[in-house]
């Protein structure tokens, strides 16, 4: 599971970071709205923990962006404020938890499981493909298919941006946990073990590349027009 989390204070910050990470999560951080919006742009959160009042933006208005882009993201909105008006507003603004500052972790803990547990499916469907991240599993006409480590983060984060062409840099920005210390050509390993382990047994075609700007997720469109 992958958490967001948006606070200026920089104390309370690591201190989340270092919590959630002790708990088995993967967590990226951000003290400011614009770097909060990059990571949102870049990848998917199971749940996004952001701080009301930003140096530079609004937590509400990270929540509405997460929302529209997938439903499924839960956010928790954390909070100085501690009155009633302020957390029926964050509520109708589409956060699925509003918590007041100071907080216990333990409890703030919980609370974030139980929102986990009661998100929406992570499955992505396309046709007779089914992607599992949870799972990290692959099913194509009932039949699991042997996928495992990055070269299925990388079908899955294109599979997940499938109307859109995903550069290298975009790829190793939003999978790799240091993308700084490893070369691009990982990427190229990785959409070969793709299409050797996937697409050739099964004589499919899930990934195209688009020369000098990335790929694109093409399944089902590769079958269609074959025909």
């Amino acid at each position: 599971m992958r958490i967001l989390i948006i606070e200026d204070e920089i104390t309370l910050n690591r201190t989340l970071q270092e919590g959630l990470t002790d708990f088995g999560y993967q967590v990226d951080a951000a003290e400011n709205y614009k770097d909060a919006e990059y990571f949102i742009d870049i990848r998917n959160y199971d749940l996004v923990l952001t701080d009301w009042m930003l140096p530079d933006g609004d937590g509400i208005e990270l929540c509405k962006i997460v929302k529209n882009r997938s439903s499924r993201t839960a956010v928790v909105i954390i909070s100085a404020r501690d009155d009633k008006e302020s957390e029926i507003e964050a509520l109708k603004s589409g956060a699925d938890d509003y918590i007041k500052k100071p907080f216990d972790f333990d409890i703030l803990l919980a609370r974030i499981e139980a929102r986990l547990r009661f998100g929406g499916t992570n499955v992505i469907e396309i046709d007779d493909l089914i992607i599992n991240p949870d799972e990290e599993k692959i099913i194509y006409n009932d039949e699991e298919i042997e996928l495992k480590g990055k070269p299925f983060e990388v079908l899955t984060h294109l599979a997940r941006h499938r109307d859109q062409i995903v550069s290298k840099e975009q790829l190793l920005d939003a999978i790799w946990e240091e993308p700084e210390l490893v070369t691009p050509n990982v990427i190229e390993v990785a959409i070969n073990q793709i299409r050797q382990k996937m697409d050739k047994p099964l004589n499919i075609s899930t990934i195209e590349t688009i020369r000098r700007r990335g790929y694109r997720f093409c399944y089902p469109e590769a079958q269609s027009d074959s025909e």
